[in-house]
């Protein structure tokens, strides 16, 4: 896994997200995104979302995943890049749904949401809301969703409103944010 953030590129070529896609990605979201932000990186597999946020300037970073094998790769990752005292690791199977974020602990609400799950199976359509009621989003919070290229989501859901969508190759971003109305938008074109 390599990441771009200044000081923290090199490390295992482990590569769940593309290269090009993550960098992308994170080239998108402003400076202010990032600088500070609690991160809530869901369906975490490796952890090259949520450790991309960190490099980049977030305050800490909550990985979440189903699998022993993932955990056990996230928690490789983040000690190989430094940041073990920034960082918290959760088993949660998040095909249950309200269950895991009604009794997880996972603390927020969090600043930025990074959500890739398995692709074409509608996950981001059933948890969009759920985590929208949770109040896991912190006001003007963004969520940003992974998808397959080809899948469309849901332009609104209660509580979260999409503003923008990116595809490289078969990956797309959807990018969600509450409070649109009067705050300009957090990415650059």
């Amino acid at each position: 896994m390599r990441l771009w953030g200044p000081g923290h590129k090199g490390g295992l070529k482990l590569r769940p997200t593309s290269d090009r896609a993550r960098e992308a990605l994170f080239n998108i979201l402003r400076p202010e995104v990032l600088r500070g932000a609690l991160v809530l990186d869901l369906f975490a597999g490796t952890g090259a979302l949520g450790l991309e946020a960190l490099s980049r300037g977030a305050r800490e970073a909550v990985f979440v995943d189903g699998s022993t094998l993932a955990l056990g790769l996230i928690k490789k990752n983040i000690a190989q890049c430094g940041f073990s005292e920034r960082t918290r690791v959760l088993r949660r199977d998040l095909l249950k749904g309200r269950f895991f974020l009604s009794s997880s602990g996972l603390g927020g609400p969090f600043n930025l949401l990074l959500m890739d799950p398995p692709y074409r199976q509608q996950i981001c359509h059933r948890l969009l809301p759920e985590l929208s009621a949770a109040g896991l989003i912190a006001p003007a919070g963004l969520v940003v969703c992974e998808e397959s290229q080809d899948e469309e989501l849901p332009e609104e859901v209660p509580g979260l409103r999409v503003f923008d969508q990116r595809r490289y190759g078969d990956t797309g971003f959807w990018f969600y944010r509450q409070g649109l109305e009067a705050e300009s938008l957090p990415i650059s074109d």
